[in-house]
């Protein structure tokens, strides 16, 4: 009989746990969670009359996605529309993709244990930049669309222009322009389309044009005159490009456009039926501080040596919330790894000789469809041909399909189809033969344009051939043997703290595991290898496991529907948002636009509801961390007319169960309002709450935390949005998806007819199996039982170390939910330590520190997560107490101020090894200070890095080697 996989995932056994109660005066997790979760919002056990199967074994569910992937057919892809097959390098893909070092990473808010992907990304930076020949690249975005939509605010944010007038290229990828047409309308952003690339295209008075290029059709053209027009108006020129094909064509930088944006996914990534992919972002100098998301650049450590932070932070939606430049709060890491370390292991000429194979297998095709008759709309592409076939387009793109070959009907008398990496000269005969070519063999007119052996001849117009350099640095040219890339890999991944080393206890994050059995069928071609626009008769294992998941969640959460496009849970967040605004304006509510947000929340919120429209009122929060009743119900009667929302995250922000989350909730419908409540902590009441029964009305969930999805360094991850049923039909739709019907609870079947806003039907498709697996094999009692075991572990941890640090907020009974939020301020107070001293010296001790002053200035927010073992948790307790005194020390005179393990931490290998030790404590103290550590022990590559330094000196690509001499 196999061990349940409950016992594999949950991390504290019976003894443990009741050793662990016993701390906390409880006979039971049932007797604990009983009398933490508030009675007026428990929720009726699933039991029996649950959708949930009964929790299947770990081999059982393997069987099961085998069998959902079955019912998948991996055809060969050539529709193009910025989804391309790829070869992903196997050393790529076995020593990041399925390596837990780099999936298991967080965010890399802690440089001094963060170097390794920090580097990777930089390397993405760099690759973005030269490519685009643009100064500044960000760290990636979530996809091509929503890259664009940024883009589009960014213009409207710098341009001098007063307009409200957007541009957008007619041959723009139709999944972008529906994306545009859904964020524009909430932020009264006019658009027009516009055939760019006619000859006689002038453009209207706009802050903003954007191009696609090469375009949706194939087409290549030079926008020079456009992008010059648009800047005589004061405007911005936004340009969606192509990386592969940048190594042929001229850059949009040298072209003079002031923004690139577009997809890393052909650069090794597969296409995973729609995502996760990094989207990029780059800008022309003087527009760094407008750039979204994440931005890597250089600094200096303690000793003066170069080390990799995250700059400019202060532009984040956490800090700057409803004045921030955008709502993303994760980017694509892991993705935009692998995106990078393509091009270091192909290098400026491999992608060349890439790019050159792709053209020269499309110059070869439009050969051959020309022989056959056909007419091609375009003399000039790169990768795609627009054929014309009057009444006839679905009828040959069938015949393709019958032959194994997936092509885009554009219209009745219209086909697109897209050569890639992956496109041999077989697959170039056999479409031609099914668009009505003759078989036979190619003559010396049709060039094959065999890989590895491209031609010189291209198919682009005069002058826009590239001449600039991109990829000189180093290390783009280095890493060409799988035993230096290995190394290269091996060598980042060691730099780093991930979940394979020990604890993350990052409050608000829920760093659980990520079980390989969920993981494993994410590299399975049946799921990596569809396209997101692939017939529904080549995706049903898919269109099943996604029927199934959203069925699940909706029985966990209390709502009526779900959507699973949402890429990220701020995408969520505006998900649902947008639904509550569709729905109060389909009732002639137009007017109401207030969204009140307590002033705990996470900054996402209040930048999510400006970006939907709506105008930010904080509501204060009382001295317990809860919503502030008071001011709550003066707001509501202020705004009543104008209520639209109130966003509340629950458990609070600050870890605590609200006592009065149904009166609150009860108070918003009276005025008309909507509730949303987020689901960032549902591990804290997933199996024991719902927050569609106590009054929400729409959620988003994060799949990369309460679903095990992995973080990956700080994305990928899925934000879910749910909905009651009054909201169902305003939630994302697309017009690309197979189906319209999503399940709705009680069975039946709902269409979600909203904007879209992701650039694919599904989102990131490819890793739903994690969650689905995760939920199939745990069942309705085990998630229960998970959530049970986390509060259980945060609460021990808040009894344990609430004598040496005040624990800030609790509810009922004394008691915390998921996280507990230790007060480090009373510690600066009497020993003149930081929060960030002891952020830096827990890495000295083998511990990724836990959230640092978030949500509130000067604490520390802990998460243990239901997965860790007692013996984990208790080290870190132990950590804890050490620190506290060796503060008390420092306080006692027993060291300097000025010269102490906290102030000095983290102490790397070099800083005791090299030059004369000359600190008040010995090296011991520094790197052993407890025996735990001295096995396996965690060398940090870097001193505590200057953060003020990279923002005062911002760079952000890659250093010349002689900077680390």
């Amino acid at each position: 009989m196999s061990v349940p996989f409950t016992d594999r995932h949950i991390g504290t056994d019976r003894a443990a746990q009741a050793a662990m109660l016993d701390v906390l005066g409880y006979d039971s997790v049932a007797e604990l969670v009983e009398a933490a979760v508030p009675s007026s919002i428990h929720a009726r056990s699933l039991g029996a009359a649950s959708v949930i199967p009964p929790a299947a074994s770990e081999s059982e569910v393997s069987q099961e996605l085998r069998t959902l992937a079955a019912r998948n057919t991996v055809t060969r892809s050539m529709i193009g529309l910025g989804y391309y097959d790829t070869i992903t390098p196997a050393v790529i893909r076995r020593n990041v993709f399925e390596n837990p070092s780099w999936y298991t990473a967080y965010t890399p808010y802690q440089p001094e244990i963060s170097q390794g992907r920090l580097e990777a990304l930089i390397n993405f930076q760099t690759m973005i930049a030269d490519l685009t020949g643009l100064t500044t690249s960000n760290a990636s975005m979530l996809d091509e669309g929503t890259a664009v939509v940024e883009g589009m605010l960014l213009a409207r944010r710098a341009s001098k222009s007063a307009s409200r007038l957007f541009v957008v290229d007619s041959d723009a990828l139709p999944q972008t322009k529906a994306l545009l047409a859904s964020r524009a309308e909430a932020v009264g952003i006019e658009l027009v389309e516009i055939d760019l690339a006619g000859d006689d295209s002038v453009l209207p008075d706009a802050f903003g044009v954007f191009v696609q290029y090469p375009g949706a059709s194939g087409r290549v053209w030079n926008p020079a005159g456009v992008i010059e027009q648009i800047h005589a108006s004061k405007g911005l020129a936004v340009v969606a490009a192509d990386l592969l094909a940048l190594t042929l064509l001229t850059s949009p930088g040298d072209l003079g456009a002031d923004v690139a944006v577009g997809t890393s996914q052909r650069f090794g990534v597969p296409m995973g039926f729609g995502g996760p992919h990094a989207g990029y972002m780059a800008v022309r100098q003087g527009l760094e501080r407008q750039l979204p998301g994440r931005l890597v650049g250089v600094s200096v450590d303690a000793d003066g040596h170069r080390a990799y932070r995250l700059s400019l932070q202060a532009r984040e939606q956490h800090i700057r919330r409803e004045k921030a430049t955008s709502n993303i709060c994760t980017a694509q890491v892991l993705l935009a790894v692998m995106a990078g370390m393509y091009a270091v292991y192909h290098g400026p000429k491999g992608l060349v000789s890439i790019a050159r194979g792709v053209h020269d297998r499309a110059r070869a095709l439009a050969t051959r469809l020309r022989a056959a008759g056909l007419e091609l709309a375009h003399d000039d592409f790169f990768d795609t041909l627009t054929v014309r076939a009057p009444g006839r387009a679905a009828e040959l793109a069938e015949e393709a399909h019958r032959r194994g070959y997936l092509l885009h009907v554009a219209d009745a008398d219209t086909l697109t189809l897209s050569v890639d990496e992956t496109t041999t000269a077989h697959d170039v005969r056999q479409v031609a033969e099914a668009l009505g070519g003759e078989r036979g063999r190619t003559t010396a007119s049709q060039p094959e344009g065999a890989a590895g052996h491209p031609s010189t001849a291209v198919a682009l117009p005069a002058g826009l051939e590239r001449t600039s350099s991109f990829l000189t640095h180093s290390v783009f040219n280095t890493h060409r043997s799988e035993t230096s890339m290995m190394r290269y890999l091996k060598r980042l991944a060691d730099y780093d703290y991930a979940l394979d080393r020990g604890m993350i206890p990052l409050g608000s994050c829920t760093m659980k595991l990520n079980a390989v059995t969920e993981m494993e069928a994410v590299s399975w071609p049946e799921f990596a290898g569809l396209h997101p626009f692939a017939p529904s008769t080549d995706v049903e294992g898919y269109l099943a496991l996604i029927d199934q998941l959203e069925t699940w969640l909706t029985e966990v959460t209390g709502y009526d529907s779900v959507s699973l496009q949402p890429n990220a849970g701020s995408q969520g967040e505006l998900a649902g948002l947008l639904a509550i605004r569709g729905y109060h304006r389909s009732r002639g509510d137009v007017e109401r636009t207030v969204c009140l947000i307590p002033s705990s929340a996470h900054g996402t919120n209040a930048a999510s509801a400006v970006l939907a429209g709506m105008r930010v009122v904080v509501v204060a929060c009382d001295e317990l961390g809860n919503v502030d009743l008071a001011d709550l119900n003066a707001k509501i009667a202020e705004h009543a007319h104008a209520l639209a929302a109130l966003m509340v995250t629950y458990p609070s922000t600050h870890g605590v169960y609200e006592h009065d989350i149904v009166d609150i909730c009860r108070s918003v419908h009276a005025a008309g309002g909507q509730v949303y409540v987020d689901g960032a902590n549902l591990n804290a009441v997933l199996g024991f709450a719902r927050f569609g029964e106590f009054g929400g009305d729409v959620s988003h969930l994060n799949l990369h935390k309460t679903f095990c999805i992995p973080h990956g360094g700080g994305g990928p991850g899925i934000g879910p949005v749910a909905a009651k049923a009054h909201l169902a039909p305003f939630l994302p739709g697309h017009a690309f998806a197979q189906k319209a019907e999503h399940p709705a609870a009680g069975g039946g079947m709902v269409v979600h007819a909203g904007g879209a806003v992701s650039a694919a039907p599904y989102g990131s498709s490819s890793i739903l199996p994690i969650s689905w697996a995760y939920v199939r094999m745990m069942g309705s009692a085990g998630l229960a039982e998970a959530t049970g075991a986390a509060v259980l572990a945060a609460n021990y941890v808040a009894a344990r170390l609430r004598d040496h640090f005040p624990v800030l907020y609790s509810g009922d009974n004394g008691l915390v939910a998921h996280e507990c939020i230790l007060d480090l301020r009373p510690l600066r107070e009497a020993t003149g330590v930081t929060v960030d001293d002891v952020a830096k010296r827990l890495i000295d001790y083998g511990f990724h520190a836990p959230t640092m002053s978030f949500p509130v200035a000067g604490t520390l927010m802990v998460e243990p997560t239901e997965s860790e073992d007692l013996a984990e948790i208790d080290r870190f307790i132990a950590a804890m107490i050490a620190i506290k005194q060796e503060a008390d020390d420092v306080a006692a005179g027993l060291w300097p101020a000025d010269d102490n393990p906290l102030v000095n931490a983290p102490h790397t290998a070099r800083s005791i090894a090299v030059g004369k030790w000359q600190h008040a404590y010995d090296r011991e103290r520094a790197v052993f200070p407890v025996a735990s550590v001295i096995a396996g022990k965690y060398w940090p590559p870097v001193r505590r890095v200057d953060q003020a330094y990279g923002d005062r000196n911002l760079f952000c690509a890659c250093p010349p080697p002689e900077a680390f001499e």
